[in-house]
């Protein structure tokens, strides 16, 4: 979990995710964590200075090769992993899932260490596999997202 100087204050780790949708399909990484090959969306942390509009199309090239056009704000989505040995409690997630329309792939391009690869999965099969989602987050973005839940960008502001 990430600390404040201050232990009066809590900070969640903030993250971005990006629903890519293509012919009915949707673009998913699988990655190693803790040994275990797990699905995700493309996502990852915010970075200081960028906006989460930034962070949600760099993460999506970083880890797909793919770049994309944000076309909603899905929804925001806080959630807590389960601890680990020897912490005690899990960490925290504040998640901005996005959804976007694939532009080009840069099938050359290295991907983010950990990643094993870029795939698509249909609604169906994505949902088949939840046992290897990364964390309940991976499945609510998307079905919230095939639900018709999508909100303009412009409620997503970056003030600087």
């Amino acid at each position: 979990m990430a600390v404040s100087a201050d232990p009066r204050f809590w900070q969640p780790d903030v993250t971005v995710a990006t629903v890519v949708m293509d012919g009915g399909r949707v673009l998913c990484v699988e990655e190693r964590v803790d040994g275990r090959l797990v699905i995700n969306q493309p996502a990852g942390h915010l970075e200081p200075g960028e906006s989460l509009l930034e962070a949600a199309v760099r993460e999506t090239l970083e880890e797909s090769g793919w770049t994309v056009e944000l076309t909603a704000f899905v929804g925001s989505y806080l959630w807590t992993s389960a601890p680990r040995p020897g912490e005690p409690e899990g960490r925290h997630f504040l998640r901005f899932a996005f959804a976007a329309r694939p532009l080009a792939h840069d099938p050359a391009r290295t991907l983010d260490e950990g990643i094993e690869k870029a795939t698509w999965f249909t609604p169906a099969a994505l949902q088949a596999e939840r046992h290897r989602h990364r964390s309940p987050l991976v499945w609510q973005a998307v079905a919230d997202c095939l639900g018709g839940q999508r909100h303009p960008l412009s409620l997503v502001r970056h003030i600087t």
